[in-house]
């Protein structure tokens, strides 16, 4: 079963919290507005790199599927380096998957996003 942190959505970074906001909803422009110029995305494996190839992720990364996002948990791993972990549930292969979203800021923006399974 999966532990809910108590790092409640507020105690994050806004940078975080707004990209999260915005990802959830599908909205890939605003989304794209809190990564660095040079931001890398890692997703599965595959790597994005720099503001074509995320804003091409953003766009079009599960869209071929319907689902609903919650967050379940939160935690600061340093001054620059957040965890949050979400559940999916929905139409894609095997209907649910919990993902760990690890982010890197430098200068109040994400330089990095590594999307992963969560552990079990």
């Amino acid at each position: 079963m999966t532990q809910h942190t108590d790092l409640p959505s507020d105690l994050l970074p806004l940078a975080v919290r707004q990209f999260l906001g915005a990802h959830i909803v599908r909205d890939a422009d605003t989304a794209s507005s809190f990564l660095a110029e040079d931001a890398v995305i890692v997703d599965q494996d595959e790597t994005f790199r720099g503001r074509e190839e995320t804003d091409a992720f953003l766009r079009d990364a599960g869209s071929e599927f319907e689902y609903t996002t919650e967050q379940i948990g939160a935690h600061r791993v340093d001054d620059t380096q957040w965890v949050v972990t979400v559940r999916l549930e929905g139409t894609f292969p095997g209907g649910v998957a919990e993902l760990d979203y690890r982010f890197a800021l430098r200068d109040d923006l994400i330089a990095e996003l590594v999307i992963a399974n969560h552990p079990a």
